[in-house]
């Protein structure tokens, strides 16, 4: 696998600078054409193997692909709202809600499974953090949505909030001291566990179920590219069903297909377990969505404050498509 980078410098939607890092496959001459691109708002890690593994499984049926990974999930969305992508990864719920841009999810790719840590040599529970700053992953992202909750469950209001992608990167920052409030996803925070010396705390997390991140595009390009959709929405399912049935295929398709080939040895070392904890904990659905989710998912977010609540009239598709995932399953 060949990763380069590349700078945009204009956005349909505005102008915007920003440095990305795009992994792709050679591919024969004819099928470098149209390549689907995917854009991502988080840096190129561990998390990121179950996508790869299911875009190199579409390539192998003729599908060409390659993904760029943003700076942050906005300037992802933007990018498929001005046509520099085809496919983003979030849940951009509020925006579509509030610009009424015709993107849609698609696929349903993973729920939201994070661990509140403070520093415990600063802060002992949530009453603490009030008043104070706390770190997440980008703007209107499930970590966020879920950070805001809480200031709602406990009656606080956090001083600021800023954006850090990258989950790995906001627990380097806590074990350097330079962030002592955060949300981060499971591996990092067993690296905390086994390298903080014992002052970092997980707080108590309830009652959440909502999708972390789901795959969406242009209504137009839903359409116009619909049978390669089709096929990589077959190669996700099937990537995801095989990750529940044995976690431990993430490393070795890894191997095989040469994917971040630059991962530091320690993250190498956990992507079995980090796999394994996401796969009991049902954080890789392998029904790829449903308008039930898309419900819950506009109650989450609202209580949240991200978005207005749906009504008895909620139609989901006004956020979502159904169509790939419809046809895949047949």
């Amino acid at each position: 696998m060949k990763v380069t980078c590349r700078t945009f410098t204009a956005f349909a939607a505005g102008a915007f600078a920003l440095t990305a890092s795009v992994i792709s496959t050679a591919l024969p001459a004819a099928a470098q054409d149209d390549p689907i691109r995917v854009g991502m708002g988080d840096v190129a890690s561990v998390e990121s193997l179950g996508l790869l593994i299911a875009m190199e499984r579409a390539k192998e049926r003729g599908v060409p692909m390659e993904i760029t990974f943003f700076n942050s999930e906005d300037v992802a969305t933007q990018a498929v709202v001005g046509g520099q992508a085809d496919i983003g990864v979030g849940a951009p719920y509020a925006f579509i809600q509030n610009s009424q841009a015709p993107i849609r999810m698609f696929y349903r790719m993973n729920t939201l499974l994070f661990f509140p840590v403070i520093n415990t040599e600063v802060y002992s529970g949530w009453e603490d953090l009030d008043g104070e700053e706390v770190t997440v992953h980008s703007r209107g992202s499930g970590t966020e949505a879920l950070m805001r909750l809480m200031e709602k469950v406990h009656g606080i209001e956090y001083s600021n909030i800023s954006y850090v992608p990258g989950a790995e990167v906001r627990a380097g920052a806590m074990l350097q001291g330079t962030i002592n409030a955060s949300i981060v996803d499971a591996a990092s925070f067993r690296m905390l566990e086994d390298q903080g010396g014992g002052k970092f705390a997980r707080l108590p997390l309830e009652g959440v179920n909502a999708t972390d991140e789901a795959l969406y595009g242009n209504v137009s390009f839903l359409e116009e590219r619909a049978d390669d959709v089709t096929v990589f929405v077959e190669e996700l399912l099937r990537t995801w069903q095989d990750i529940n049935d044995d976690p431990a295929i993430v490393a070795e398709l890894r191997e095989q297909y040469g994917l971040l080939p630059d991962l530091p040895e320690a993250a190498v070392s956990e992507i079995t377990s980090y796999y394994q904890v996401a796969a009991e904990s049902g954080v890789y659905p392998t029904d790829g969505g449903s308008p039930q989710d898309a419900r819950d998912d506009l109650e989450f977010l609202a209580a949240a404050g991200q978005v207005d609540a749906p009504g008895e009239d909620f139609d989901a598709s006004m956020y979502w498509d159904f169509g790939p995932l419809e046809a895949a399953r047949q």
